[in-house]
Parts: structure tokens; C-alpha cells; sequence
């Protein structure tokens, strides 16, 4: 059974949130949801969140997953958020699910921002084994594994459909994500892309991001971002993978692109928020929340 699949973009973060619904059920699943953050204030809202809440209400599904693809470095995760409106509405626990390999990405941030253990022992409440199976209604979904831009990274593979990718593939003109974060690893970046172009040519990947390029409509103008192509197009279109790509030119490229780019701008937030599950962290003052930030200061300002 092909499920109903909604696509719905942030543009402030250029982020794919997905819906996937079985048609016969009603039974869903939210991907990789987002918060809102204004980076003025620092003021966290849930406009994005609700949207994909009233999607679901006005379509009657019952949300029965909450899934992320890795621990995301641009975009806080709404799933807690998300988990916690529907339980106060009277809904049946959402799981907020995520790959096993989580375990490697929260013991590298725990000691990075002083996160202690009792915040990340039960962030999420499934963790998917590679290859895992699981169903949503009468749709089946398998997890794969896609590592390199993070270690933890999967993907959700729709027999006959396709694979929601996460960042483990970006579009053609956009090509691929960056490695530099920690654990990153281009050479298993280009694997996890090789595995996705080795699918039926009819599938459909659909990207976490997408970043569209300017003047690709040839009168100065960027495209609209778009949340797919199919496997075929991307064999023979992506600039970074397509059929006459190296791995080697490609570790190369991406290592040396990498080496030249700023950080995401919410990374700091985002890997706190995100490494427990979407929860913020607990330690507050007069009603708001502490993050831990490491800022390079030069020795004569130490004191």
C-alpha cells in the first residue's frame, strides 16, 4: 500500500518536514519536525510544529510515530513538543524514534556541553536497529543506516516509494551535506550516497534540506525548493555522486569545501536540544533556559 506522503518546508531553515500516512488506517508519522527560533532573541515558538498538527487533525490521522533521521546541527527537533501537545489533547503516546548509533553523538555532545546523563538515558523512547522493520497501518517502512554527514544517521526506505533521506543526499544541483561535524565522515558519506543511487531508478528520494542554487531558470532567479527526485535523476545528475563520480575526487572535494564553511548558526542550541530528544535543557533561571556555549577568546582575556 503506497501511503499519503506531505511535504512541508521551513524555509527559515531550509528544512523537509514530512508526513506519511497510510490511506487505509489514518495511522501517521512525523519526520524530522521543527522549532521555531528567532536568533535576535533567542525566543524558541511553534508555528512549524502546529502546522504539521493541523495537517494531521484536518486529514483525521492519528500520529503514531515521531521520527528523526540523526541529531540535526541547523534546526531544533519539535518531537518532544510535538509528543507532548498530543498526549494533552488525549492522544495515545507518540514515540520519538531515532537510529541506535544516537548513543555515539550524545556521549561526544554530553561531554562537549556538560550535558548530564540522566537528560539523555531516556531522550528517546526506540531505538531502530539497521534493516529494522516497522509499520505505520499497512505501510512498512526499513531502516537504513547512511552515515558520513553524522555516525547516527538513517534513512526511511518505502518499498515501491522511496527513502526519506535526512541529509544523507541532497538534491542534484545541490549535491551533497557537509562531514566536518564530529563523527562526520566523507568517505562513508559517498558509500551511503551510492547505496541510495543503487535502487530502482523509479524511486524517490526525498531530502532533509534543500538549498536551491541561483539563476538555475537561466534569468537570474533560484528554482523553488523542491523535496524530491527521483533515483534515476539523481544517477544522473548529482554533482557530487552521479554515475561517473570518484570516491576519491569526492573525499577530496568535500573535505576541502568543508574546511571553508562557518558553522550553522544554531548548531550550538541545536545539538543540545536535539541530543535529548527535543527536550530543552533543565537547568533554568527566572523562566528560562541555559545553554552552554564555548566561545575562543584570545590568553591575555583570561584571567
Amino acid at each position: 500500500m503506497k501511503p499519503i506522503i506531505h511535504t512541508v518546508h521551513d524555509s527559515r531553515t531550509g528544512t523537509w518536514q514530512y508526513i506519511i500516512a497510510c490511506p487505509n488506517t489514518k495511522e501517521a508519522a512525523i519526520i524530522d519536525p521543527v522549532l521555531d527560533i528567532d536568533t535576535a532573541t533567542f525566543a524558541i515558538s511553534t508555528e512549524s510544529a502546529d502546522s504539521l498538527l493541523d495537517i494531521a487533525s484536518s486529514n483525521g490521522y492519528n500520529i503514531r510515530y515521531l521520527l528523526e533521521t540523526h541529531a540535526h546541527a541547523d534546526h531544533l527537533s519539535a518531537a518532544y513538543y510535538l509528543q507532548q501537545t498530543l498526549q494533552a489533547a488525549g492522544k495515545p503516546k507518540a514515540p520519538i524514534c531515532i537510529g541506535n548509533k544516537i548513543r555515539t553523538v550524545q556521549d561526544i555532545f554530553a561531554k562537549k556541553y556538560d550535558i548530564p546523563s540522566e537528560e539523555l538515558d531516556n531522550a528517546f523512547d526506540r531505538l531502530f536497529e539497521t534493516n529494522e522493520e516497522f509499520s505505520i497501518g499497512t505501510v512498512t517502512l526499513q531502516v537504513l543506516h547512511l552515515p558520513g554527514h553524522t555516525p547516527d544517521h538513517i534513512g526511511y526506505l518505502i518499498k515501491d516509494e522511496g527513502v526519506i533521506t535526512g541529509d544523507s543526499i541532497f538534491n542534484p544541483d545541490v549535491g551533497s551535506a557537509r562531514c566536518d561535524f564530529p563523527g562526520g565522515d566523507a568517505r562513508a558519506l559517498y558509500k551511503s550516497m551510492k547505496t541510495l543511487l543503487d535502487l530502482p531508478s523509479h524511486y524517490k528520494l526525498y531530502t532533509g534540506h534543500d538549498y536551491p542554487p541561483a539563476n538555475t531558470d537561466g534569468q537570474g532567479k533560484s528554482r523553488q525548493p523542491l523535496p524530491c527526485v527521483t533515483v534515476g535523476e539523481q544517477r544522473e545528475r548529482n554533482k557530487h555522486a552521479k554515475l561517473d563520480s570518484t570516491e576519491e575526487e569526492f573525499v577530496q572535494w568535500r573535505s576541502e569545501r568543508d574546511q571553508g564553511l562557518s558553522e550553522p548558526r544554531l548548531i550550538h542550541q541545536a545539538l543540545q536540544v536535539n541530543a535529548r530528544g527535543g527536550r530543552m535543557p533543565k537547568r533554568t533561571h527566572n523562566g528560562k533556559v541555559f545553554f552552554e556555549f564555548l566561545v575562543a577568546v584570545p590568553d591575555r582575556l583570561m584571567g
